[in-house]
């Protein structure tokens, strides 16, 4: 029996310590950067901050249908993998008006085009001020836009000079995908693998980038793809998560309109990435010792070589995300870019798309503003938060999360103590009952 109410006891003394006293300590980090940014909407507060109240209480305010055209037949779209679950602090990232799937987009504000995007987002490079959007927090697969995180990784450690021989690894690529034509044994320079990077999309001069900037060896690619997703976290993009370096569909692969303007942002601060995005046409040089020659290949983003002011960018698709779009243009002083994901060909195309809704942003006032691009230093506070977890496959029963810590809170550890303090003196009264005349052999 004393034995029962010790147990009860100390299960009552320790269950407070087993619940969090208090949001934890990332998340509250994360929302005082996030508030830093832009102040909190009224409508929109409670999605700044972690819920305390069960998930029913918080309600975010009604999203208003993001423009579409209308297209016959409708496009048919394969089954789109399982995102993580919303993040509310994640979502407010940024600014709290951007934490919806509608439009959202300055009072006042003309319509933007209407377009088959799932989700986009316009920015200034320079000011980080983020002109509207359509879910711009929104999980969507990224396909060749990725190369973008790639290259704003690992731009910067290799020597444009320096050749590289190709590996039969770096040909390890899905069947059909796009591909600059690189040659196991080849020798290239580096310079020559970025612009069939950046141009023709290449998904062979991916994978030879990713497995030098990682070392060079086996583990190379796996490597740089975790640097890459460290960068990521750097700089508050939260809702992107690489598996491959190319943007070839993987497992958990995600990344948001927000998260592509954030990468872009550090990938055009680099002056090579610059020249090769503007770079029209380049030459494949030939390989002699493999009795190959060399061919041209030219720039896929058409946008350089339509729009007044481009700066360039990068084209995506896979069947599983659709169109993927990354474009930056100047007019009258104003560097804006342009993230879209989840479009359909027709009826424009991903630049197309990109192209009208630069226009859209280029003709707000400058102060026009929703919302803010984070810089890393908003975001140095949580730089230790944990990785995303890519969501389970279709079948599982649902996504999970990490945990918070569970600490011990001042008042259960004061509670243990003063049990622990008291337990001798009830261990003697119990002895004492033992010893009573007549008391032997009781149960």
């Amino acid at each position: 029996m004393i034995r029962r109410v010790l147990a009860a006891a100390c299960a009552a003394a320790l269950l407070p310590a087993l619940t969090p006293a208090s949001p934890a300590p990332a998340a509250t980090a994360l929302t005082a950067a996030a508030r830093a940014v832009a102040p909190p909407a009224p409508a929109a507060a409670a999605l700044a901050a972690p819920a305390a109240a069960p998930a029913a209480a918080v309600r975010a305010a009604p999203a208003i249908p993001c423009p579409k055209p209308k297209v016959a037949p409708p496009p048919n779209r394969p089954p789109a993998p399982v995102p993580p679950p919303d993040d509310p602090v994640g979502s407010a990232i940024g600014g709290d008006a951007l934490a919806t799937h509608g439009l959202v987009i300055p009072p006042g504000a003309k319509a933007p085009p209407a377009v088959t995007a799932t989700t986009w987002m316009v920015a200034d490079l320079d000011t980080g001020e983020v002109l509207g959007g359509c879910g711009p927090h929104v999980f969507h697969t990224p396909a060749s836009v990725q190369k973008t995180l790639l290259a704003a990784t690992v731009i910067g450690k290799l020597d444009p000079d320096q050749r590289i021989t190709v590996a039969a690894s770096d040909l390890d690529i899905e069947p059909g995908s796009s591909a600059v034509g690189l040659l196991v044994g080849g020798k290239y320079p580096i310079s020559t693998l970025w612009l069939g990077l950046m141009l023709n999309s290449g998904n062979d001069a991916a994978n030879a980038l990713a497995r030098l900037a990682g070392g060079g060896g086996p583990d190379g690619v796996r490597r740089t793809v975790g640097e890459m997703n460290a960068l990521a976290r750097r700089i508050g993009a939260y809702q992107t998560h690489a598996v491959t370096p190319s943007g070839l569909d993987g497992r958990g692969q995600f990344t948001s309109a927000y998260d592509l303007a954030l990468i872009a942002r550090v990938a055009f601060a680099n002056a090579d990435f610059r020249r090769y995005v503007l770079t029209k046409k380049a030459q494949m040089p030939a390989q002699p010792q493999l009795k190959k020659g060399g061919f041209q290949f030219q720039n896929e983003n058409k946008l350089i070589f339509n729009y007044p002011g481009a700066l360039g960018g990068k084209t995506g698709f896979t069947t599983l995300a659709r169109h993927s779009y990354v474009g930056a243009a100047q007019r009258n002083g104003r560097r804006l870019v342009v993230t879209l994901l989840g479009a359909e060909a027709r009826p424009l195309r991903g630049w197309q798309q990109g192209a009208a809704l630069l226009d859209w942003g280029f003709s707000l006032p400058r102060d026009e503003s929703v919302g803010k691009l984070v810089s890393p230093q908003d975001v140095a506070p949580v730089t230790a938060a944990p990785a995303l977890k890519p969501a389970p496959p279709p079948a599982a029963s649902a996504a999970r999360t990490e945990e918070p810590p569970r600490l011990l809170s001042v008042a259960a550890a004061a509670s243990v103590a003063l049990l622990l303090a008291g337990t001798p003196l009830l261990l003697l009264l119990v002895q004492r009952r033992r010893r009573r005349p007549g008391a032997q052999g009781r149960p």
